[in-house]
């Protein structure tokens, strides 16, 4: 496990989260896919909203199940809050935007959003 900062593109939104890099996903699914999200998940004891939570919009699709959240200002997604299939609350974090992290470097795992 790395720490590590980040959030959306204007600043508004600021979070802290402790997760591996070397378990990223790129989700094909009808939202990851058009918005190019690389995840990696943390559970939420992991993951700190530093300030901008009053700057938050959600949207949900499909199940509703996961609370895509995005700045109201930048439009950018930085992470999601969800359940996993073992019951525990679960943060996605768009890898995209955490300061520092090279998305290029790293070998995200495929995954068939689009199946489920």
């Amino acid at each position: 496990m790395s720490r590590h900062q980040g959030g959306c593109q204007c600043g508004q939104v600021r979070f802290a989260v402790e997760l591996e890099l070397d378990n990223a996903i790129q989700c094909n699914c009808s939202r990851c896919g058009k918005l190019g999200s690389v995840l990696a998940f943390a559970d939420s004891a992991s993951f700190a909203l530093e300030r901008g939570e009053d700057s938050l919009t959600e949207f949900r699709f499909n199940t509703h199940k996961v609370a895509h959240l995005f700045c109201r200002t930048c439009g950018i997604q930085s992470f999601g809050r969800g359940t996993a299939p073992n019951g525990q609350d679960v943060i996605a974090v768009n890898l995209r935007c955490l300061d520092g992290v090279d998305v290029f470097a790293l070998k995200p795992q495929p995954v068939d959003g689009k199946s489920f």
